[in-house]
């Protein structure tokens, strides 16, 4: 009765339940109260340095050095007024975590003086470790140089942590010879790559547009537990998630968690998280209960790309750090109990002008139509070309617990449009072979906003097991995993986006100048695009054996496993995309793919070394004392000169248990030696693939043999927390 898990039982019985509330305050006071917004900044910046900084912000212009130590005292007033000491450059390395270096504002002048000081050098660029970060060997451990360069477009926030405060100014990282090594970085340049391509062809419709913005809004899937019972699970502390763990009898079968009424003690943690974001300008609109149970969501209001990724990695670190002092964990990672549903981060993507204009909404005009049509088909279009491109954007250790599991989007890249914009798409395409006049007013004046009702109520009722639908207005990436940065993946759509609506103007232009009218000249290479990539497209059960036969004969890729999805970076295609819109040199895409796998193999090895663990400091030892239980009592009965047939049950679980501990010990024995095997391959590539096919399927094996243990042996002797603890006690 001494096993951590029935102390872990013991505190959660006696754990006080704390409450936490708005206190009748308005979430428009608190929001943005630590961050350093536009309103603030014309508060404590000059209109000189006010004026070059929202140039900045805007265009991306060059602030000058005498303008960066403006806005650097400008910043340091507001912050020591709220109580802030230090300042660090908040960056998003490749470790799938945020990085931060503090330093205070402390300082030493050559007479002695201690003074409070933060210029423009120190805003604008620090040189933290490079090497200790994942490079690809883009630096080596005697090269350690590497810089984070300020993002003047994403505002500076005060990060609240127990009685301190830091003041954090968001950065690209990046090698001393310009490399990048995070993923802000290439993001970045894919929203300006997006930019000019989208431009570009908005002037086709309205050369009042000068600028379009790539919008997000995301939507975070996690599992809450008691933080007593995870940290008596050594899998829940180092890997995220139950490497063992026998299904409870009730899980979501019943589908009475989904929506369902939010625990109280979950609840308050819900009230204290949202409150800690809105000070941070993250602006959170949902939270309900997910469909398994355990398992909950919040999602904000749609915010520019850039901002928004650096907000839902921002909201991952608070709600980590508000869990603690409620007693409870965050569990982030995409498949933490088997059996149930894994957790995902919905990327809902669209564009918008710089004159109001949603992009991927239907409008009132043919014109507008038009301009609908050719962004919407150039998304479909950019998505065909590059499905592997996408699958390797969302391709982690992780993910692959929860892709295609009846739970999440497969594997397969789609698209899903609904039934009427399918219409749509068709009817255009049956024009394909036929001749296209000027005269012809079937098409060019396709009136969709007449049927918006019809489109809206067909697209409410969306596809759910699709990786890739359209939703109205937006495209939502639902096969995103929920520890993802979203910068990868948007990074991705941004990219091929742009690559598909620069190859999209060379044709129109070159019809053009053939002597078509324009709005001939979209409609030829629109059509053209639709049957291009029909294939792509699929209206139908995602989860299905029949669309994975069928997506087979439409030629699409189906990579399960993240080392043979990752290899879409070594493609020539995506080389291309890559290199044709200025986001990666070769070093970098090749470095790239080389940290993934790495993760990857690194991700696995834990696993591997913590399920060993496990087995045999754990579940051996307890099954061994059930077994000894079972012979002592065995033998009781015998000496007693009772016959075997009265206790024949007994013997037969004797039998039973032995055999799981041998085939338990044999399969730990198995996986430690694939894995020494694994460790002598040189190559990063042939290695991941060994964790995958060799190691990571003994898992199941050694899973198995456990679950069933946990089945017989005497539950005062089960030493883990069980499913119907972990997910049902809080």
């Amino acid at each position: 009765m001494s096993s951590l898990r029935y102390l872990a039982l013991q505190e959660l019985a006696a754990e006080e339940k704390k409450i936490s509330h708005y206190n009748g305050k308005k979430i428009t006071a608190m929001f943005n109260s630590n961050v350093f917004t536009g309103r603030v900044m014309r508060e404590y910046l000059s209109d000189e340095a006010y004026k070059s900084l929202m140039s900045s912000i805007k265009s991306g212009a060059k602030i000058e050095r005498k303008m960066a130590d403006q806005v650097a005292a400008g910043m340091k007033a507001w912050a020591e007024e709220r109580g802030v000491t230090h300042f660090t450059h908040w960056f998003q390395p490749l470790t799938g975590t945020t990085a931060e270096k503090h330093d205070s504002f402390f300082t030493i002048k050559g007479d002695g003086t201690a003074i409070e000081l933060f210029d423009g050098d120190a805003l604008i660029q620090q040189e933290p470790d490079a090497s200790s970060f994942p490079n690809g060997g883009i630096r080596a451990t005697f090269e350690a140089r590497g810089y984070t360069a300020w993002d003047p477009s994403s505002p500076a926030f005060i990060m609240e942590s127990g009685h301190g405060k830091t003041i954090c100014i968001p950065t690209i990282f990046i090698a001393y010879n310009g490399e990048s090594l995070d993923h802000k970085a290439p993001l970045l340049k894919s929203i300006s790559a997006l930019d000019k391509a989208a431009v570009d062809v908005c002037n086709y419709f309205d050369k009042n547009v000068t600028k379009v913005t790539a919008t997000l809004g995301w939507e975070q899937e996690y599992f809450v537990i008691d933080e007593t019972l995870a940290n008596a699970r050594p899998d829940l502390v180092m890997c995220g998630r139950t490497l063992i763990g026998h299904a409870p009898a009730k899980g979501q079968q019943l589908e009475d968690h989904y929506f369902g009424s939010i625990p109280d003690r979950v609840y308050a943690f819900m009230q204290d998280f949202e409150q800690e974001s809105y000070k941070l300008g993250i602006p959170l609109r949902t939270r309900h209960n997910e469909v398994a149970p355990g398992q909950f969501e919040c999602a904000p209001i749609f915010e520019e790309v850039n901002i928004a990724v650096d907000h839902n990695s921002l909201l991952m670190d608070v709600m980590t750090k508000v869990a603690k002092r409620h007693k409870l964990k965050v569990l982030l990672h995409e498949k933490p109990f088997a059996g149930v549903n894994g957790s995902g981060k919905h990327n809902n993507w669209s564009l918008a002008t710089d004159t109001g204009v949603n992009l991927l909404a239907p409008g009132k005009t043919p014109r507008t139509n038009l301009m609908f049509l050719t962004f919407f088909v150039n998304a479909i279009k950019a998505v065909h070309d590059h499905a592997d491109l996408m699958r390797a954007s969302i391709a982690s250790a992780n993910n692959d617990h929860r892709l295609g599991a009846n739970e999440a989007p497969p594997a397969i890249i789609s698209v899903y449009i609904g039934k009427y914009l399918t219409e749509v798409l068709d009817e255009i395409e049956e024009r394909v072979k036929g001749k296209f006049s000027e005269q012809d007013e079937v098409i060019l004046k396709l009136d969709i906003h007449k049927q918006i009702p019809e489109l809206l109520m067909d697209n409410t009722d969306r596809n759910r097991t699709s990786p890739f639908a359209f939703t109205g207005n937006k495209f939502e990436f639902r096969a995103v995993g929920s520890t993802a940065n979203c910068g990868l993946p948007m990074m991705v759509l941004n990219t091929i986006m742009a690559e598909s609506l620069k190859k999209f103007k060379v044709e129109v232009d070159a019809l053009i100048e053939k002597g078509e009218k324009k709005e001939i000249a979209i409609m030829h290479v629109l059509r053209d695009y639709i049957a291009q990539s029909k294939k792509i497209r699929f209206e139908g059960d995602n989860y299905s054996e029949a669309w994975a036969e069928e997506a087979k004969r439409r030629g699409l890729s189906n990579f399960k496993t993240t080392p043979e999805a990752l290899d879409a970076y070594a493609s020539e295609s995506s080389k291309n995309v890559f290199f044709n819109n200025g986001i990666f040199s070769k070093r970098e895409l090749e470095a790239r793919h080389e940290i993934m796998l790495e993760e990857y193999v690194k991700k696995v090895q834990i696993e591997a070394r913590i399920l060993g663990y496990i087995a045999t400091n754990h579940i051996l030892p307890a099954a061994i004392n059930y077994q000894n239980v079972l012979i002592n009592n065995v033998k009781g009965l015998k000496e007693v000169g009772l016959p075997e047939t009265s206790y024949k049950a007994q013997l037969n679980l004797v039998t039973i248990v032995s055999g799981h501990i041998q085939n338990i010990n044999d399969a730990v024995e198995a996986m430690i030696a694939e894995r020494k095997k694994a460790n002598n391959e040189t190559d990063m590539h042939k290695r991941s693939k060994m964790y995958c096919d060799n190691i990571k399927t003994k898992f199941d094996t050694i899973r198995y043999h456990v679950d069933k243990l946990e089945l017989i042996v005497d539950d005062k002797l089960w030493p883990l927390p069980k499913y119907r603890e972990l997910l049902y006690l809080r």
